[in-house]
């Protein structure tokens, strides 16, 4: 065992004794580690992005969300428009919610929203925020806490009281140094009382409305009959309405300024009395079933007017984590090829080594070394090289992921397995690819290496 400890001292004095091409040698494994590190720690921020907005989402849910389509104008002649202004649909309304709820056995909650921006304002502090009228199921739907406070009422809802749950950037923006329970907060020209302060939560990734994912923590959350009574009704018929204008509404801060225009020109137009339903079912396997009773049960409703969509955010994002799967391995791969190509480096460089030291590969056959020991030195200096860039890749693929996720803002997160996976790759390339070589110096015959210039 002293006689082998000795053969590694031997192979380090090598090593360090050609430094620089020793650096070389190892280049190419420090980038293919460091490569593998990054590639699999994007990977995993992808992963762990997705898995927070299927949490985000909820389970089992399905989001309805209405089609805004444009109003043709008063003069279109078109067969296009023609066919449009015969077309009536009352569009997502509560109805819709209360009918999904009633008669589809297999869904267990329903949640309507109701969402507008608007200013808030207290203490001479200003904001813009989006309000969102919601029934009670909501907060179950996506699995929401309140930090303090109380969840609306049966009276809340049903009387459309003036109370509303902010988020938690909300509560310390506009109450910093106060507690906002009881306390009230100006949304447009109403004062509503706040009830509830939910928890605060953190998702890495952005999210999406299509999805269902907005960002609870800057919301202000009413009971929805709140916000159909007491701010606006889309559904409800105007006097303009009645005249064929169109009305629009501009919410400012201190409440809904309206004003008729005829509709003479296209634009977009929302008439729908809520702006989005998400129906969550009982059991996963019901959800394409459900799909397919919704789409059956709104174009009923509509009078066969498709104007609504139907969407499965969890499938959605899972189908997206295929995705990212498959782009993640396909970069893992062209990562790896770095580490085979350092170990093709090594090779090349050592077989080199070994011609350039015969002389003292016959040398020590001579002082008594034998073929086992000459093999076991110069695999010595290929995986001493290997080990080496094994352990500088992984420090420069931790500083390159932290790198990475500052610039780009790409969610990145390095696992222990990947780099138990690079190094020992890495360990294992030296090895093999150093094989050749040491054998190679193992054979040379001793009496042809003295005698060799």
């Amino acid at each position: 065992m002293e006689r082998y400890f000795y053969i590694i001292n031997i192979a380090v004095e090598a090593v360090f004794a050609n430094r620089f091409r020793s650096i070389l040698t190892a280049l190419g494994i420090i980038f293919g580690v460091a490569a593998v590190i990054a590639m699999m720690a994007i990977g995993k921020g992808a992963q762990q992005e997705i898995l927070e907005q299927i949490k985000l989402v909820g389970v089992n849910n399905i989001v309805i969300n209405p089609i805004i389509e444009k109003i043709p104008a008063a003069d279109d002649n078109t067969q296009e428009g023609k066919q449009q202004s015969e077309k009536f649909s009352p569009g997502l309304t509560m109805k819709d919610a209360e009918s999904i709820a009633a008669l589809i056995p297999s869904v267990d909650k329903v949640s309507p929203e109701v969402i507008y921006e608007t200013s808030i304002i207290k203490d001479g502090i200003r904001s813009s925020a989006i309000l969102t009228g919601v029934s009670p199921d909501f907060f179950k739907v996506y699995n929401l806490t309140l930090q303090k406070g109380t969840m609306f009422t049966e009276t809340h809802v049903k009387t459309g009281n003036a109370v509303c749950i902010i988020g938690p950037k909300i509560a310390s923006k506009f109450f910093p140094d106060e507690e906002p329970i009881g306390k009230y907060i100006k949304c447009g020209s109403l004062w509503l009382k706040v009830v509830g302060v939910l928890e605060n939560i953190s998702a890495s990734g952005s999210g999406s409305e299509d999805l269902g994912i907005s960002n609870y923590n800057v919301n202000i959350y009413a009971p929805i009959q709140t916000i159909l009574l007491r701010y606006k009704d889309r559904s409800a018929i105007t006097s303009a309405a009645i005249h064929g204008q169109d009305e629009s509404f501009v919410f400012f801060g201190d409440g809904f300024a309206s004003f008729s225009s005829s509709s003479s020109s296209d634009e977009e137009t929302n008439f729908n009395q809520i702006d989005k339903i998400v129906v969550q079912v009982k059991e996963s396997g019901y959800i394409n079933s459900t799909v397919k009773v919704l789409k059956e049960m709104l174009l009923r409703r509509h009078a066969g007017v498709e104007d609504f969509e139907i969407k499965v955010p969890e499938l959605l994002l899972k189908q997206e984590q295929r995705t990212k799967d498959i782009f993640n391995i396909v970069l893992g791969a062209i990562a790896s090829i770095s580490l085979i190509v350092g170990g093709i480096g090594i090779m090349n460089i050592m077989l080199a080594s070994v011609m350039e030291r015969i002389r003292e590969i016959g040398v020590r056959r001579a002082t008594g070394a034998t073929k086992k020991e000459i093999a076991f030195q110069f695999l010595s200096e290929a995986t001493l090289i290997s080990v080496t860039g094994g352990l500088i890749g992984i420090i420069v693929g931790i500083l390159l992921s932290k790198v990475i996720m500052k610039v780009t803002d790409i969610l990145t997160i390095v696992s222990p397995l990947s780099i138990v996976v690079s190094f020992g790759v890495s360990v294992a390339v030296g090895i093999l690819f150093g094989y050749m070589p040491a054998k190679r110096a193992a054979d040379q015959d001793p009496l042809e290496s003295l005698r060799h210039d």
